[in-house]
């Protein structure tokens, strides 16, 4: 642990490459900052969970954010507004009543500490009350300090959280998203990482390295645009909107940033500002403007088939990602239509106009109608697959639909190429003998495994006592349940439960809505899980 840590280490936390003159100082302060943190008498406590590598991780982590005081890059800033805005504190878990906003805090490094442990290894989870955080974060408190009258600023690092408030450009919007996203330090233990590992994981499996370029952009482009991070479960294009700051003119735009199409098109012609392309699965249309596309010349024949991926940004479709383009391939295109999962690349464009929420109170009722008044059902796991069988042609029989709507709305998914699919028998069994089915009002019907033990309510022969600790976390921690089940739990069976009377359980509840966000970061928002065929 004796070894010092050198600039490239400290510069990898930064967007750019080469040491500037501030970078000379923050190197030796993140070297103090690692020597307190490895003699302090919690020290032994805290290197139980990082590696020698991630000590120095953290030291440049924690050196980082007194930079970004100091410098106003307004990142943590951004983190703490954000915060207060939805919870009306600035942080979570530690008393506040001395906390002063844009400046350093040491409620700020605990958190930071509990923040980065918990993102860089996920074996175990940490609570943000161990006694080893709140020393240690008095330790690093004391030394910036000192340091804060004499520290510099680095205007360098703060050009780059920055746009020009009439900025038209896409990419430039993008670049800032990536920037925040893939090589600040507030992020590098959660999607700096997964970007690194998942990069390293492409190079080494990709065989035709002469296509290894393309696989990269496109992977790089994919997680940009789909990515949350564990600090309130937001996107790129989110934080760089709270990062540009409340007055910038270009806010409202990067919030407004559509999803990613990332898939098949038809070629369909094209005249001086747009590239006409046809979504092939949904055959929705598009207008490709050719300020972000500059291979139309390369468009000769009507229905050439494109792979590309394309993004909305201020009220125009913009390339984004990888484009190649094949002669027209009918088993290609029929395999496309018939494709729920390169149909539902649209849905949100579909959940903008259709009647979404109507659809999802209707099957809703229909639920409770159909289990005894009830939102959620406990069921042997080999029973699970017959309920929603059941379920589903309750409520088909509840639409009142004549033969004849019946047979039309079939055909009219016929002649759009879709034929449904099928899908293989679920072995529930492998993992629990019992399960849960919950009509999630913002999406469906859900199904839970291993869980009916956190839910103690009279319709539930399965709950067990003794497993209710486990099957609590797992509702919370697991990226595969519904942000609603859990708090259906918290809601309606916590003055039953245990683990919410004392301990860990009764604090967690304190902030249990960001405690969602950063275990389910890519879950928490939840979508219709409605896909549209056939629309007249």
């Amino acid at each position: 642990m004796n070894k010092r840590i050198y600039i490239q280490q400290w510069l990898d936390f930064k967007p750019y490459q080469n040491q500037i003159t501030t970078d000379g100082y923050y190197l030796k302060l993140s070297n103090r900052v690692k020597h307190v943190i490895t003699t302090n008498t919690q020290s032994l406590v805290l290197q139980m969970y990082l590696q020698p590598q991630e000590m120095d991780m953290l030291a440049c982590f924690l050196t980082s954010y007194f930079e970004d005081i100091i410098s106003e890059t307004n990142l943590l800033s951004s983190f703490v507004k954000k915060h207060r805005q939805l919870y009306n504190k600035q942080l979570p878990f530690y008393f506040l009543d001395e906390y002063y906003e844009d400046e350093i805090n040491l409620q700020d490094i605990s958190f930071l500490v509990w923040y980065f442990i918990n993102t860089i290894q996920e074996e175990k989870f940490i609570s943000p009350f161990n006694d080893f955080i709140v020393e240690t974060a008095e330790k690093v408190m004391a030394l910036f300090d000192k340091a804060w009258d004499y520290a510099p600023e680095n205007d360098h690092l703060k050009q780059f959280y920055q746009i020009a408030e009439k900025e038209t450009d896409f990419y430039e919007a993008r670049a800032i998203a990536d920037i925040i996203l893939f090589q600040s330090y507030l992020f590098y233990p959660d999607t700096t990482k997964n970007i690194r590992e998942k990069e390293l994981e492409i190079i080494e499996t990709t065989k035709a390295k002469e296509h290894l370029k393309m696989y990269l952009n496109d992977n790089r482009d994919d997680t940009l645009h789909k990515s949350h991070t564990r600090l309130l479960s937001l996107k790129g294009k989110e934080w760089a909107a709270e990062v540009i700051g409340e007055k910038h003119p270009l806010k409202k735009d990067f919030l407004h940033i559509s999803q990613r199409i990332r898939g098949y098109f038809f070629y369909k012609g094209q005249d001086g500002e747009n590239v006409f392309i046809e979504h092939i699965a949904s055959r929705k249309k598009f207008n490709l403007t050719k300020k972000s596309f500059d291979q139309g010349t390369t468009l000769q024949e009507v229905d050439t088939i494109l792979f590309m991926g394309i993004v909305r940004w201020k009220s125009e479709w913009w390339f984004s990602g990888i484009f190649f383009q094949q002669s027209f391939n009918a088993d290609l295109i029929l395999n496309e239509k018939n494709s729920l999962m390169s149909r539902m690349q649209v849905n949100f464009l579909d959940h903008e106009t259709e009647g979404v929420n109507e659809i999802l109170t209707k099957q809703y009722n229909a639920f409770l109608e159909f289990n005894n008044g009830l939102p959620i059902a406990f069921v042997p796991s080999d029973k699970i697959d017959g309920f929603i069988k059941d379920y589903t042609d309750f409520f088909n029989a509840s639409l009142k639909l004549s033969s004849k709507k019946q047979k039309e709305a079939k055909q009219r998914a016929r002649d759009d190429g879709f034929f449904g699919t099928k899908d293989e028998p679920e072995n529930y069994g492998e993992v629990s003998e019992t399960g849960l089915l919950f009509f999630n009002p913002k999406s469906g019907v859900e199904i839970a495994l291993a869980t009916n033990s956190a839910f103690p309510l009279p319709n539930n022969p399965y709950f067990e006592k003794r497993e209710s600790e486990e099957h609590i976390l797992r509702l919370f921690m697991d990226e595969n349940i519904s942000v609603e089940l859990a708090m259906y739990c918290v809601d309606n069976c916590k003055s039953k439960l245990p683990f919410f009377k004392s301990g860990v359980g009764k604090s967690y509840l304190k902030d249990i809505d960001f405690l969602l966000r950063f275990w389910k970061k890519d879950s928490y928002h939840t979508k219709p899980a409605i896909t549209f065929t056939g629309k007249k």
